[in-house]
């Protein structure tokens, strides 16, 4: 069979650009290509639709963004890195060319599927005011004056802590290689169905990462926040892209997303080796004159 394909090119990123004619007429030689598009938040066109699959040119921070563009869809995204670091997108340019023709007319698409996180915020009348997608995670930040912030945690309708600090991280497996790895969270494999809770400099010894079923419902009561009287303040960031800012008294309530995302695997590469290859993990120190004793 020959697959239809979406393209979306990230024209910022003059590689990706440049690249684009490369990988149309591979589409076209092993598949059709359905249409195309710039990445942008605007509506996708109807042939968008119509796509087995939709190929994102571009870094990490692309295929996030689009990720949440084309969730309607439902359609199995393969990313094509063009950015500094890549780990999401499974394919450069090359190892893409070398795949074409068994990702678009081979008998089988291979696909594995990430969780989503949904966050949303209730006001104090119960409304929400703000809903959003998260892929990697959702960030509770202090912001400006970057005082300590006051939340209490419930998980299943469980009381949790209280805790005081700059802000807490609420990933999916998959994020936990992002932001939660930075400030010191665990690495989860993506093939568990997991969501990590990270602080961010907690005003506590004892508040430690923890990692909870990804079915659990988490919500955040914000009990103290931050506000410049510029319009800054304490923020809800959605995969550092999306945001909203937070009010006292709001609850941030965060469940696992009905659909998952769905990625093209590349079959010439493994987590594993991305973990080794690109965030040097468990790499050995460096000894003088490069020897190992």
């Amino acid at each position: 069979m020959r697959r239809r394909a979406f393209l979306i090119v990230n024209t910022d990123k003059p590689e990706a650009g440049e690249a684009a004619g490369l990988v149309r007429s591979l589409i076209e030689q092993h598949g059709t290509l359905v249409g195309e598009s710039g990445a942008t938040t605007d509506a996708l066109p109807a042939s968008a639709s119509t796509a087995d699959l939709v190929i994102v040119l571009g870094g990490d921070g692309t295929i996030l963004s689009q990720v949440r563009r084309c969730e309607h869809l439902n359609k199995p995204m393969l990313g094509i890195n063009f950015g500094k670091l890549g780990f999401m997108a499974e394919f450069d340019l090359g190892a893409f060319a070398t795949a074409a023709g068994a990702i678009l007319a081979g008998p089988e698409l291979p696909v594995r599927e990430f969780p989503m996180l949904e966050a949303r915020v209730v006001d104090a009348t119960g409304g929400i005011r703000f809903s959003s997608l998260a892929v990697n995670d959702c960030v509770l930040t202090a912001g400006p004056p970057f005082r300590m912030i006051g939340m209490a945690i419930f998980i299943d309708d469980n009381v949790g802590p209280r805790v005081s600090g700059d802000g807490l991280i609420v990933s999916t497996s998959t994020g936990s290689t992002a932001y939660n790895l930075s400030v010191g969270g665990p690495i989860v494999s993506p093939r568990l169905d997991a969501i990590a809770l990270t602080p961010i400099a907690a005003h506590s010894l004892s508040f430690r990462p923890i990692v909870v079923p990804a079915d659990s419902d988490i919500e955040i009561a914000v009990t103290r926040v931050n506000d410049d009287g510029h319009g800054g303040g304490t923020t809800l960031v959605m995969d550092g892209q999306v945001h909203t800012l937070i009010r006292e008294g709001d609850v941030i309530c965060i469940t696992k997303h009905a659909r998952p995302a769905r990625f093209v695997e590349n079959k010439k590469s493994s987590y594993w080796a991305t973990l080794i290859h690109k965030l040097r993990w468990a790499e050995a120190p460096r000894l003088r004159g490069g020897g190992e004793s």
